[in-house]
């Protein structure tokens, strides 16, 4: 995960990411930030959906979920500072913990989703709260 140092949601433990250029498609866009943002070049991954939420003008926004697999012998190295903020690796219990009050808000209430089934899904996030829609 990476604690970011700037804005959206600066000093928040937040899963990688970022935005598409204009001549990727997602899964090139998601494939890229991940090397950007942690060097590591990922070959498995699941795209596992969408989230959208209406902007303050009511145009939509939104961003693409996935789940990437790492090997094993990843997640004992020690936390890194990047161009981008903390990158740590953090367990499953720690991110869901209801006491850790320093996940971005979103993660914790689509994730367990995103683990559990096997699919791809369509989130809706209004006030504070991620709502499937199935």
């Amino acid at each position: 995960m990476l604690n970011r140092e700037k804005p959206p949601i600066m000093g928040v433990w937040n899963g990688v990411g970022g935005k598409n250029e204009a001549d990727e498609n997602a899964d090139e866009g998601a494939k890229r930030e991940v090397l950007e943002e942690t060097g590591f070049t990922v070959n498995e991954y699941y795209s596992k959906g969408v989230i959208t939420w209406e902007k303050d003008d009511e145009e939509k926004d939104g961003l693409y979920v996935y789940l990437f697999e790492v090997d094993k012998t990843f997640g004992n190295e020690p936390s890194q500072k990047t161009r981008e903020g903390i990158l740590d690796w953090k367990k499953i219990d720690w991110i869901l913990n209801p006491n850790n009050l320093g996940i971005a808000e979103m993660v914790t209430q689509y994730l367990p989703v995103l683990l559990e089934k096997e699919g791809n899904y369509l989130f809706a996030y209004k006030d504070g709260i991620v709502k499937l829609i199935e």
